[in-house]
């Protein structure tokens, strides 16, 4: 490379350096690092067949994340659940479960999406005898709850 070119590329390679120092030391990110509903819905169905048992409380609150802070989640039975409060910003209840459905039919595109109503969206996964059952509701006063349950 001559040295015009690396003379050019210097600043540009300094900029891009300081930022990531900058970014480093004051824990600033400047992508948006919200975790993935995706990868959460995906770790949830994935251990349906084991009864969640790979799955701690915690898991679930990613799949929340983007539409409230308040994510309470557990096992029960043969059912993950998780319920929280939408944030204001998403609109009213029934407008956040219609986000959350959209999100469960772009995450798992191979669930079949047979119930779609202003209260309550069902999905499954796998044949009868074998299945996985996503449930997203309306859970009260300004409530969601999601159910991923396996027989």
């Amino acid at each position: 490379m001559n040295k015009i070119r690396q003379k050019k590329r210097a600043p540009a390679l300094l900029a891009v350096t300081a930022l990531s120092v900058w970014t480093l030391s004051t824990g600033v990110a400047l992508a948006d690092d919200t975790p993935s509903p995706c990868a959460a819905l995906k770790r949830i169905v994935a251990a349906a067949p084991d009864g969640f048992t790979s799955l701690k409380a915690s898991d679930g609150k990613s799949v929340a994340q983007v539409y409230g802070d308040d994510a309470r989640c557990n096992t029960e039975g043969a059912s993950y659940q998780c319920i929280w409060t939408p944030h204001s910003a998403v609109g009213p209840t029934a407008d956040a479960l219609q986000a959350l459905a959209a999100d469960i039919a772009s995450c798992l595109p191979e669930a079949t999406h047979d119930q779609n109503s202003p209260a309550r969206q069902h999905f499954y996964l796998g044949e009868r005898a074998n299945r996985t059952q996503i449930t997203a509701t309306t859970a009260g006063t300004g409530k969601l709850k999601l159910v991923v349950s396996a027989k």
